[in-house]
This record gives C-alpha cells, sequence and structure tokens, in this order.
C-alpha cells in the first residue's frame, strides 16, 4: 500500500516520503496514529499545500525531543527490589519500573521507548539504559538496581520434617 509519511518512522522513510508498506501496518498502525496517510491523488495535493505546517509540527516534536533528552541525560534513577540471599530479584526490573521512577522525577517518557538490550534486569547492580525518544535523539540514563531483604519477616528456619527411624526397602 502507497503512503506518505507525517513523520520519520524507523526502518519505513522519513517525513514527507511516499513509501510502500504492507497494507495491515499501514491499516493498523500507520494511519491510525496519524502516522501516514494513504497516498492519493487528493491526499498528494492536501499534503504539498500542508507541508510548511507539518514540517514545523514535526520541528516543534524534535524540540521536544531534545529538552527531554537533555532532562534525561546522565540522570541516575534507583529502584529497590526484593532480592534473594545471591542478589537476584524476585521478579525483574523493567521499561515500566523505569518510566515510573523517572516520572516520579516529573520526567514522562512512554516506557515504549526505553530499551532495555538484554531484556528485563533480574541481578542487583548498576545498568546504562538507552531512551529512545525520537529517530535521531536517544539519551544515556543510569539506573541503579538495590536490594531488599526482605526475609526478616519469614521465619528464621523452616521445620525440617522429624524423620520416623524406618527405612523403606524398595
Amino acid at each position: 500500500m502507497d503512503i506518505i509519511l507525517l513523520e520519520n518512522i524507523d526502518h519505513v522513510g522519513k517525513f514527507g516520503e511516499r513509501v510502500t508498506v504492507k497494507p495491515g501496518y499501514a491499516r493498523n498502525y500507520l494511519l491510525p496514529q496519524g502516522k501516514a496517510t494513504a497516498a492519493t491523488p487528493e491526499n498528494i495535493a492536501k499534503f504539498e499545500a500542508r507541508r510548511a505546517e507539518l514540517a514545523a509540527k514535526a520541528a516543534d516534536l524534535v524540540e521536544q525531543a531534545r529538552i527531554l533528552s537533555e532532562q534525561i541525560q546522565g540522570q541516575t534513577v534507583t529502584i529497590r527490589a526484593n532480592t534473594g540471599p545471591e542478589g537476584k530479584l524476585f521478579g525483574s526490573v523493567g521499561a515500566v519500573d523505569i518510566a515510573d521512577a523517572l516520572g516520579e522525577r516529573d520526567i514522562m517518557v512512554e516506557r515504549s521507548s526505553i530499551r532495555l538490550p538484554d531484556g528485563p534486569i533480574r541481578v542487583v547492580g548498576e545498568y546504562t539504559i538507552e531512551v529512545h525518544l525520537h529517530v535521531d535523539i536517544d539519551a544515556e540514563l543510569t539506573v541503579v538496581v538495590e536490594g531488599s531483604s526482605d526475609l526478616a519477616d519469614v521465619p528464621e528456619a523452616v521445620a525440617e520434617p522429624e524423620e520416623s527411624g524406618e527405612e523403606y526397602d524398595e
């Protein structure tokens, strides 16, 4: 399906380009999200008439992403999670947790923009995470995952079953 991109899309094209994509991708994602329009003669004429307005809107999005990048760059976020005795987390720290931690600092990012190349964090430590804000704009963030053993509430030792003294012959 031929479409005209209304913004830069990773692995597809740049603003204003006429590209061909699979119909399902266009119908289910690009068109409903307002990221593209069908490349019909009427839409091409409308796009050319509104090109300057759309370019200004795209430039505004880039500027907002730059400002957000400056706020995020170099930040250190600490997340506490329950851990076992070896430093492994019960569960994991994912993009949602990192986005929530940034939200507590009034820095709003979409969880889909947080890149965790090795998947969710499952071990206590310090990690450098990339936040993808726009096609050309990324910011790096340091995430420190600290362990908290809430095992103090658990009884020290679980009673072991008593031996009955009988042995089983099999």
